[in-house]
């Protein structure tokens, strides 16, 4: 079982929204993968991340709320651009925003509790990998503007940490260049003396 797991750790790739399809998780499917994201440490159990699920008539429905957000972006946008905008989330069947709402004042330092949320999104990508779904975490102008924060009901003390779009990939992604552990990894040791 842990080759198992190291090897779909080491398989999962981003996909790009744009070759995420049809199909989509169901509820069941669903589920797990939200039940796997929420698997993360929480110290002090306060789980300051939350998730909102956008799906079927719904993504066009918010796609409309970016092309009218967009004009706030852009002096003067091009009808080509504005279509593009209120596509965004039709880009794949399921895409989940993962708030993040830091609990403050609060005896868990605050950047416990981003780390907690960041832990989240990655555990979303991993949950809808293995489950055999393509996944892609996205943050972009629109997580945040004060228009796209409004229609999502995002409270003061919430941020959109990232949108996570979730189907079938259409083609296998390829991996991009790794650091090599020799530049990311030293090894600490006591000073001699």
């Amino acid at each position: 079982m842990t080759r198992q797991l190291m090897e779909e750790i080491l398989t999962r790739r981003s996909v790009s929204a744009r070759l995420l399809g049809d199909p989509g998780p169901d509820d069941a499917a669903l589920e797990k993968i939200l039940q796997g994201a929420s698997r993360v440490p929480d110290h002090g159990k306060i789980h300051p991340w939350r998730f909102i699920v956008i799906r079927g008539e719904a993504r066009e429905t918010l796609g409309q709320v970016l092309r009218d957000a967009y004009h706030d972006q852009e002096a003067a946008p091009s009808p080509a651009k504005l279509d593009l905008e209120a596509t965004r989330f039709t880009r794949a069947p399921l895409v989940i925003g993962v708030v993040s709402r830091i609990v403050s004042p609060h005896k868990i330092p605050e950047w416990e509790q981003t780390l907690s949320v960041g832990a989240v999104c990655l555990n979303l990508l991993y949950s809808a990998h293995a489950m055999g779904f393509g996944a892609n975490w996205i943050t972009e102008w629109y997580a945040y503007h004060p228009k796209v924060r409004a229609a999502l009901g995002l409270a003061e003390n919430e941020k959109i940490a990232g949108f996570v779009y979730i189907g079938t990939a259409s083609m296998k992604p390829e991996d991009r260049p790794r650091p090599a552990l020799g530049e990311v990894v030293s090894e600490w040791r006591a000073p001699l003396g």
